[in-house]
């Protein structure tokens, strides 16, 4: 079926400013997802799963210009003893990242495995993006796997030491990044993965985790403080029998920020979370847009997601919870809430559940609301000042969603920083 004639133009005209890596390893998973790219389209607002939030600056053939942000603070993880990865501009940074051996886990750059003919990441490279394009079409994750230049593929085979520190820097408030991941965790092997910062004035980047029987793989995400940036970012994971895979995102500042995910539980007793925290201000677009698969056994799965929004701020949550037929004993969970500070800003959601189990225990829940003022006059009456209570009142809202991170020391990182922020922002 021909493409609407808007969308046609859209899409040619990305393509045309864009070039296709030649030859190496990776070339058929490359073609195949231009194709794929061709057949479906760029999005605009008349797709469905996009209809709350506008692509436009996604999509179109020259990165939005974004001015780079300085914090005037230390780095997320900079506290911590880490494996750090560098990417400036969407470009591996040797000089800045540590040495890339560490016992248990080997990290290679896609950029160097384009060479070789043969590789393992060969077998998982654009394999899990194909597969989440059903039942809902992601194109900007295709693009992704079809252009995407640089990245790491990491295989962990045993337990390594420490975490890997994958840092996106923004170095041009016009770059126009686009990042490909993949993670193999290996039968028994676990590990933690940590990401942060702004990465570019547009980024477009994708990671697919394949979790082997009885691996684990925890990931931590702060996404950066620019005031300008725009983002959409992609994760695939599929987890085998007693696998385990955990993810949190933390997101503060960014004109408008896009984050999907695709999870497929195959295996038996297999346990999925996956979870968010965002604080928007004034031009801020948020969207976390979320699909988990249960096609096993006893398996569990969990969403949690808070929003806290003022000046005009938009959240955005589309979540579905999937059970396929058979997998009986289903524990999926999912939860989606808001906390507006104003009138102004505004939160959308969608969840969904679609079961073809009968023996299943699912839940979903959405609420948005202003600052609890029981709560408030409590605090107050103490005489803690309003704009403190507001900001402690805030933490306590968002803490279920912080206290899906596995590592206590990382939680406590977090939320020193998140107190930090907004103690500024009074």
């Amino acid at each position: 079926m021909a493409l609407p004639e808007r969308k046609q133009n859209d899409t040619d005209a990305r393509l045309a400013a864009m070039t296709l890596p030649e030859g190496g390893c990776l070339a058929e998973a490359r073609k195949a997802a231009l194709s794929r790219v061709q057949t479906m389209g760029l999005p605009n607002r008349r797709d469905e799963y996009w209809k709350y939030t506008r692509p436009d600056t996604l999509v179109q053939a020259d990165a939005p210009t974004a001015a780079v942000f300085d914090a005037g603070e230390a780095p997320m993880f900079d506290e911590f003893d880490r494996l750090k990865v560098v990417f400036v501009d969407g470009v591996f940074d040797a000089e800045a990242s540590d040495d890339l051996s560490l016992e248990g886990i080997s990290i290679e750059r896609i950029a160097d495995i384009c060479d070789k003919d043969i590789h393992w990441a060969k077998d998982l490279y654009g394999v899990l993006e194909a597969r989440g394009q059903t039942p809902v079409a992601r194109p900007l994750a295709a693009l992704n796997t079809a252009f995407a230049q640089d990245g790491v593929v990491i295989r962990v085979t045993g337990t390594p030491s420490k975490p890997v520190n994958l840092v996106y820097r923004h170095g041009s408030d016009s770059s126009d990044a686009i990042l490909h991941h993949v993670v193999r965790v290996e039968s028994g092997a676990s590990a933690t993965i940590l990401e942060n910062g702004p990465a570019a004035s547009r980024f477009n980047k994708c990671m697919e985790v394949d979790v082997a029987d009885g691996g684990a793989l925890h990931l931590v995400r702060a996404q950066g403080r620019d005031h300008e940036r725009r983002a959409a970012t992609h994760l695939f994971a599929r987890l085998g029998t007693e696998s385990v895979f955990k993810a949190f995102t933390l997101t503060v500042n960014g004109v408008l920020t896009r984050n999907e995910a695709v999870i497929e539980l195959t295996g038996d007793d297999a346990v999925a979370h996956i979870a968010g925290a965002c604080v928007g201000d004034g031009d801020f677009h948020h969207d976390d847009t979320v699909f988990i698969t249960h096609d096993a056994v006893n398996c569990e799965s969990r969403q949690v997601f808070k929003k806290v929004l003022r000046n005009g701020a938009t959240g955005v949550f589309q979540g579905k919870i999937l059970v396929k037929e058979g997998a009986q004993k289903t524990d999926g969970y999912q939860i989606s809430q808001s906390l507006l500070l104003d009138d102004d800003s505004q939160f959308l959601a969608k969840p969904e559940l679609e079961i073809y189990a009968d023996d299943v225990a699912c839940s979903h829940g959405s609420t948005s609301g202003a600052i609890d003022e029981e709560g408030l006059f409590y605090l107050r009456s103490r005489g803690v000042p309003a704009d403190v209570a507001t900001d402690l009142l805030t933490l306590a809202f968002l803490a279920e969603a912080v206290e899906e991170i596995e590592d206590d020391e990382i939680a406590a990182a977090l939320v020193a920083r998140l107190e930090g922020w907004l103690a500024r922002r009074r």
